[in-house]
């Protein structure tokens, strides 16, 4: 396990619950991948044209969408990237409308923290802006089981987890991710750089779950946006409004969940 300087700094929103419980405990209130070419701008003005199309379908029943994302410091250097990439993935959910979304994120030595379900993309978008990384190890043993919490409780469409590095027991994680594959959860992970031990155990979690996984970097941004714009629509009206958006993104996106 390499080991990452440990800096530290508290989230001072309010929106977000208390600090996470200790290692190995759920807080409190991650096949085959692809490499998608990036999208020119007539692509991407399409594919938010064909997501206001389909609103009035998927707005019949609400879906839920738990997007996690690894907020310990080696993300810090494309941070501000990654939080504009997210942050137009919940402009598409503001778009699209009909679904809820939590945000959980850790970071630090033991920090694990979910949001409240919230029906307003924007807030979530707020918050993020406030998350500041901090060193420590990767808590997704954690995300998987709050994950799984939540879904025993009401179900819940999607999971998305965006990070860079695996630091955990891959079986461990493969045992967790079993678990939300019977309560019918895919995970969709985007994996940042080209970390070998987290590719693999992202691809796994991604195969037990029925759900995709997908590696960026500061080159593919408009991959990153499109994928999870796809993601956020499938969360909202499942496989039929994702092959409604009709393109490449949400095609490749479907190979995988077939």
């Amino acid at each position: 396990m390499t080991e990452r300087k440990k800096t530290g700094s508290k989230d001072a929103s309010g929106a977000v619950q208390g600090p996470g419980p200790g290692p190995g405990q759920v807080p409190a209130d991650r096949a085959t991948g692809w490499a998608p070419s990036v999208s020119s701008e007539s692509e991407v003005a399409d594919f938010v044209r064909r997501m206001k199309d389909i609103a009035p379908a998927t707005a019949m029943a609400r879906g839920r969408l738990a997007f996690a994302m690894d907020a310990t410091m080696s993300r810090q250097p494309t941070w501000d990237m990654a939080l504009a990439l997210q942050a137009d993935m919940f402009g598409a959910v503001k778009r699209i409308g009909g679904l809820d979304v939590q945000l959980v994120y850790f970071r630090g030595a033991d920090e694990c923290r979910a949001s409240r379900w919230v029906s307003d993309p924007d807030a979530l978008s707020a918050l993020m802006t406030k998350v500041t990384c901090a060193g420590g190890f990767t808590q997704i043993r954690k995300v998987l089981s709050h994950a799984r919490t939540e879904a025993a409780r009401k179900p819940v469409n999607a999971l998305v987890y965006v990070g860079d590095c695996m630091e955990e027991d891959i079986d461990d994680l493969c045992g967790r991710a079993g678990e939300l594959a019977l309560l019918g959860v895919p995970v969709f992970l985007f994996q940042e750089g080209h970390d070998a031990k987290a590719e693999r155990a992202f691809r796994e979690i991604a195969r037990l779950t029925k759900g995709a996984y997908c590696r960026f970097d500061a080159g593919s941004a408009a991959q990153l946006k499109d994928l999870l714009a796809a993601v956020a629509v499938y969360a909202a009206g499942g496989r039929k409004a994702l092959a409604a958006l009709g393109g490449r993104t949400p095609r490749l996106l479907l190979e995988q969940l077939s």
